[in-house]
């Protein structure tokens, strides 16, 4: 299981988690844990600017000083254990956010739950979907591609070939013979390759 979907799992399981940091509803806090969970219940994992898209609006997330302001705030809720920061799969992007649970009791023991039991259902339902093998009849398609693609470039490099062998002073009839054959060997099986991938669509 992909690590960020392991994340997702452990806090879609997670009980009642206590944090030392108020998470009341209309302040900041509440809200980006709001949205987190959210994105996390479509399989999405949001960085501080698709947060604060959804939240405040595009213009807002061109706002240097205010997107700095929402990530000093995700620093804190990582620190109070409400968020966790996943690994950056390419150094230059901004970095991801995943609730550590979906339930929370905060410094003023305020229970808050930021999914019901129907949408942790579903959620769970879509990561396994994720995860599902793809059927075989799904795969074939792919080999096939490869082996066109394989096929079009000895066809091509055979009729190159045979042009290089046309163009020289002295024919070379067993070059020629061989190269021709290859050639028409492989538009053989590429035109029965490509009616089967056809078919299989």
């Amino acid at each position: 299981m992909p690590k960020k979907l392991e994340d997702l799992e452990k806090a879609l399981s997670s009980n009642v988690k206590p944090v030392n940091i108020r998470l009341r509803e209309g302040e900041y806090q509440f809200s980006l844990a709001k949205a987190i969970a959210s994105f996390e219940l479509e399989l999405c994992f949001p960085n501080a600017k698709d947060l604060i898209q959804k939240l405040y609006g595009e213009n807002r997330t061109e706002d240097p000083q205010f997107v700095s302001k929402i990530q000093t705030i995700l620093k804190k809720m990582e620190k109070s254990d409400i968020v966790k920061i996943l690994p950056k799969e390419k150094p230059w992007e901004l970095q991801r956010y995943v609730l550590t649970s979906f339930k929370f009791e905060d410094v003023e023991k305020n229970e808050i739950d930021f999914a019901t039991k129907t949408e942790i259902g579903k959620t769970r339902e879509l990561i396994y979907s994720r995860l599902k093998p793809e059927p075989v009849s799904m795969q074939r398609p792919k080999g096939r591609g490869v082996q066109i693609a394989l096929l079009a470039t000895i066809i091509i490099a055979s009729f190159a070939v045979i042009l290089w062998v046309l163009t020289q002073q002295t024919l070379n009839l067993t070059i020629f013979a061989s190269v021709f054959c290859i050639a028409t060997v492989c538009s053989a099986i590429l035109g029965v390759s490509i009616s089967r991938k056809n078919g299989a669509l």
